[in-house]
């Protein structure tokens, strides 16, 4: 049953929003021309590559961290992470002074792994395990079982929730025109959860589209069948948005809040990659032109429309140029 049982109260979303305004930036929602006159409507981007830690995952890491007792801070936090929730979960440590420990896959690009410690400075440490996000998660959780640390979720949280939920409040305070179509990227659904739900209760008209690597799609996956699906095997390249399972708390509100779920393939993402660098010099990571990349699934239905793209991170790392380059032109 579709209600607004199953989401983040709007509320809880804009005291998260006030809780973070002095930490994250209020990224900018900029009208692209060259993608309007493409598409033949107006194309406005929601700028969360322009973030300090270059994605919006320290809104959600920050509002949980912050969250937590004075006794939880003591023993410390862990997070697990394939590469822009390590980033905002070592910054809000840095900011919060709280000791943290980051788990991340082997693959995870060096560029990450250098903000990870940037950011966290003399706060944070760094663990390369495992093949995928879902490796680091099982060793991040036995560790904190271990240990008897506190568990810093990349999406499966309600406190993360709402954080990332403050992309959609952000959207809605500056957007100047009724927004007819919202395209985002679909890893864990944290995002698309939050700004699901804000969307859902300020918005209601507006509707709500999931975008996800084809090599990835655990939410596609999971909306087919109804129930969370963990899939046996994937494609990392995506790796801000490639998970073998979606959050149980996370897809009960995006089955309810998002009108459907494309998939896009990775060549094309990197196609896209190129054109953005090339033409418009935006330096954005593969997750985060997904967005972008599923409007061709939707060119006749937008004309004429109000678009907004969410840009989620621009965590690119110039040693995966090649690989770029090769996925595109065999596309």
């Amino acid at each position: 049953m579709k209600s607004n049982e199953k989401l983040i109260s709007a509320t809880s979303i804009e005291q998260a929003y006030d809780r973070l305004k002095t930490i994250v930036s209020h990224t900018p929602l900029k009208l692209n021309q060259p993608l309007s006159d493409k598409y033949g409507c107006n194309v406005y981007l929601k700028r969360e590559d322009m973030q300090l830690v270059r994605s919006y995952k320290s809104r959600g890491a920050y509002n949980k961290i912050s969250s937590i007792t004075e006794s939880e801070r003591k023993k410390g936090v862990v997070c697990a992470s394939a590469g822009n929730h390590a980033q905002g979960f070592a910054f809000s440590c840095a900011q919060l002074q709280i000791q943290g420990k980051v788990f991340m896959p082997v693959p995870t690009p060096k560029q990450k792994i250098a903000a990870v410690q940037h950011f966290g400075g003399l706060y944070v440490s760094i663990e390369l395990t495992g093949d995928t996000f879902d490796d680091a998660s099982k060793a991040a959780h036995a560790y904190c079982l271990q240990h008897d640390k506190v568990i810093i979720p990349p999406f499966d949280d309600l406190k993360v929730i709402e954080g990332q939920g403050t992309v959609g409040y952000e959207i809605l305070k500056d957007a100047e025109v009724a927004i007819d179509y919202l395209f985002m990227p679909v890893g864990g659904g944290g995002l698309s959860a939050g700004v699901g739900s804000y969307f859902k209760q300020q918005s209601p008209k507006t509707k709500l589209i999931g975008v996800e690597p084809s090599g990835a799609p655990a939410m596609f996956i999971a909306f087919k069948n109804d129930k969370i699906i963990t899939l046996d095997k994937i494609d990392k390249f995506v790796d801000g948005a490639a998970v073998q399972q979606v959050g149980s708390l996370t897809f009960p509100i995006c089955k309810n809040t998002l009108k459907e779920i494309l998939l896009v393939d990775e060549g094309k993402i990197c196609t896209l990659l190129l054109e953005l660098y090339n033409k418009q010099a935006m330096v954005v990571e593969p997750a985060g032109v997904l967005s972008i990349a599923a409007l061709d699934q939707y060119a006749d239905k937008i004309k004429g429309k109000n678009v907004v793209c969410i840009v989620s991170g621009g965590n690119n790392d110039i040693l995966r140029t090649e690989e770029i380059k090769e996925r595109s032109m065999l596309y």
